[in-house]
């Protein structure tokens, strides 16, 4: 471009600004400084801290003013909420309950059966986790909704993991005990989850690592029921999809049984035809909750006047009868076995919280009352630990049995109380009649339940959201398919913290213009009519600023100037003089945030341009005092708005052209 058209350029922005100078000067009276706050004491400041990020629903708040007698009636009912519901309990409330109960039994019993199939345990053990810790959980839990039991993904968990221990086939007593063990540190590590306040750590896996990793577990769980509905005898344990197959393809020959599939088949397209009916019409929610007990209940009658097991059809056979043996004598707290079992349990244990919570707050919002996290923890932790006590593996809230518990009416968790009576009358009465149960049957009854874990849709809404979103959605899915639950499990967790720290070392910046006809002043990507201000960069850091970024957000910064000065110099526009640091979103800054800042003013003098920082929040004011970096750059560069700081900058523009 011509030099003498740049400098008439100049020349006429040189006009322009001694022509708003006055109305700057004028504007000037108006802006407002940054307060500064008030010096607090440290220690209560502190104290503050960390009652606002474990107490920040401040649970002691209903036993303020309260006299001692009703203080001991609020603490009781805190750890039993049924004492605070109960009292309002009444006979129209018992009806739903009753019919919600009755349906979820029918549900539970032949997945009960299944689901201990996963875990590699007795069908028994299944029914015992069906009975304790629905009873516990309904005096200690906060939700209406949730039915209680076994799941899928957990037992697929816990049994592929204790197999990694010890092989149940050959030493089954001691797979049972190691069994117990992670049970009942699961619920340890739930309790202490709650009892601490720490449950936002099961919000580090997030919803997109929780949503491929239970898609890839309903398939491997999916093709680990292949054995069953085809008859299988000798199959791998592994349960990666490669493995799988392999073993499935090799025993095409010689290993298939035709009277197998053809019940399998048959009973799992029932299944799938309730399942769609149920879901086409709400008013038929009952049809897919009971259809697994009506196909348990004709495939046994089937095979028991064919005598199908005779032809190679393979039969549940005895389910030991009566109620939960004492298992406290099996639990191991010495030895080798009591790590594994903590390791075991801890991983089980978060993973049956996550599901649950999820399950809860879903439903709750539904109904509109709340739901206490913590509670939630305790009580879940409580029914595992007595149920390591008593027989049972470790249960959690079932997300097909919350919902046909939701659709059937339930009011309260006296509906788990239904189920676990219905559960004990199964096992003392009625558990030989599954004797003859083909193992076709429970693995069309699992299939069909583990179908509706794979959500396609949200996958999907979660590509257009957020890529790396998805990224932690595949990884989590890929890795539970092609390795193991565990594998995949570990690749969810790991993606997820790898987002929090990229998000946490990589904060996004923005160069923002003005908006016209106001004293807005916006992203200029978001808004492309924004306009830049003549001589002035102005760029937003839309995070706190800590020593994992610090060194990142100087060098963005000089970079941005850098970019812009070679737009200007190229465009013949004013040269810039002052960059404006909109610190809104800046909810905080450490020592290594202020050296960076510090560090910036250096380099920025050198340029001979002035740093100015625009509404820094009260934490990071109270910083920059402590530090005297207010005292380095001056009082009179700290503005409350970008538009203050902006006007402040029009007279000195003048003297720098």
């Amino acid at each position: 471009m011509d030099p003498n058209s740049c400098s008439n350029i100049e020349a006429e922005t040189k006009e322009m600004d001694v022509r708003s100078l006055s109305a700057s000067h004028q504007h000037s009276q108006y802006l407002h400084k940054v307060g500064i706050p008030p010096k607090q004491n440290l220690l209560r400041e502190f104290i503050a801290r960390v009652k606002e990020t474990l107490f920040a629903d401040d649970p002691l708040r209903p036993f303020k003013d309260q006299p001692r007698s009703r203080k001991l009636v609020l603490g009781i009912e805190a750890i039993f909420p049924i004492f605070e519901w109960g009292r309002s309990y009444n006979w129209r409330k018992f009806r739903g309950d009753l019919i919600a109960g009755l349906t979820i039994a029918s549900l539970c019993i032949p997945q009960d059966i299944g689901y201990a199939r996963l875990a590699n345990l007795a069908p028994q053990y299944g029914l015992y986790s069906s009975f304790v810790p629905p009873l516990i959980y309904a005096f200690m839990g906060s939700s209406r909704d949730i039915a209680i039991g076994p799941v899928a993904v957990v037992s697929l968990l816990l049994g592929s993991m204790l197999s990694n221990e010890i092989d149940p086939n050959q030493n089954e007593a001691e797979y049972l005990r190691l069994a117990f063990t992670a049970t009942f540190f699961a619920g340890i590590t739930q309790i202490t989850l709650g009892f601490l306040r720490l449950g936002f750590l099961i919000d580090f896996l997030s919803h997109a690592a929780i949503i491929g990793f239970m898609a890839g577990a309903a398939i491997t769980i999916a093709l680990q029921q292949l054995k069953g509905l085809l008859g299988i005898q000798k199959f791998t344990k592994k349960t990666d999809i490669i493995s799988v197959m392999r073993s499935v393809w090799g025993s095409v020959h010689h290993g298939w049984n035709w009277q197998t599939i053809l019940i399998g088949v048959s009973f799992l397209s029932f299944l799938l035809l309730t399942k769609y009916i149920g879901k086409k019409n709400k008013k038929f929610f009952w049809v897919p909750a009971i259809a697994p007990l009506i196909s348990v209940i004709l495939s046994t009658f089937f095979v028991y006047i064919t005598h199908a097991e005779k032809k190679g059809v393979q039969i549940v056979k005895n389910i030991e009868k009566g109620i939960n043996p004492s298992s406290v004598n099996q639990i191991y707290f010495t030895g080798d076995y009591l790590l594994k079992g903590l390791k075991i349990g801890v991983v089980a244990g978060m993973i049956a919280l996550t599901e649950a919570v999820a399950i809860g707050r879903t439903f709750a919002s539904m109904k509109d009352y709340q739901l206490d996290g913590n509670k939630e923890m305790v009580a879940l932790g409580a029914m595992n630990v007595v149920g390591s006590l008593a027989s049972c593996y470790v249960a959690t809230g079932s997300f097909s049995r919350s919902a046909v518990n939701f659709m059937s009416g339930c009011e309260t968790a006296v509906s788990n109380i239904i189920m676990s009576c219905v559960v004990f009358l199964t096992l003392e009465f009625l558990t030989p009649l599954f004797k003859y149960t083909p193992n076709a049957i429970l693995a069309a009854i699992i299939i069909s339940a583990v179908i509706g874990l794979i959500d396609v849709k949200a996958a999907i809404l979660v590509w257009k959201i957020d890529k790396f979103d998805f990224v932690a959605c595949l990884g989590a899915f890929l890795g539970v398919v092609f390795a193991s639950v565990e594998i995949g499990l570990l690749i969810a967790v790991i993606i997820s913290f790898a987002k929090i720290l990229l998000q946490v070392t990589r904060p996004r910046t923005a160069i923002l213009g003005k908006v016209p006809r106001t004293n807005v002043y916006r992203n200029i990507l978001q808004y492309p009519e924004a306009t830049k201000v003549p001589g002035v960069l102005i760029v937003r850091v839309d995070s706190a600023i800590y020593f994992s970024n610090s060194n990142y957000v100087k060098e963005r910064i000089l970079r941005w100037l850098m970019d812009e000065e070679e737009k200007v110099k190229a465009a013949c526009q004013p040269t810039i003089h002052f960059l404006i640091v909109e610190m809104s979103p800046v909810t905080d800054i450490d020592t290594s945030g202020i050296h960076a800042l510090e560090e910036l003013h250096r380099s920025l003098e050198k340029k001979n341009i002035q740093l100015i920082l625009a509404n820094p929040g009260p934490m990071v004011m109270d910083k920059l005092e402590a530090s005297k970096f207010a005292n380095l750059i001056g009082d009179d560069k700290i503005f409350l708005t970008v538009a203050d700081a902006v006007s402040s900058c029009s007279p000195k523009r003048v003297e720098n052209v």
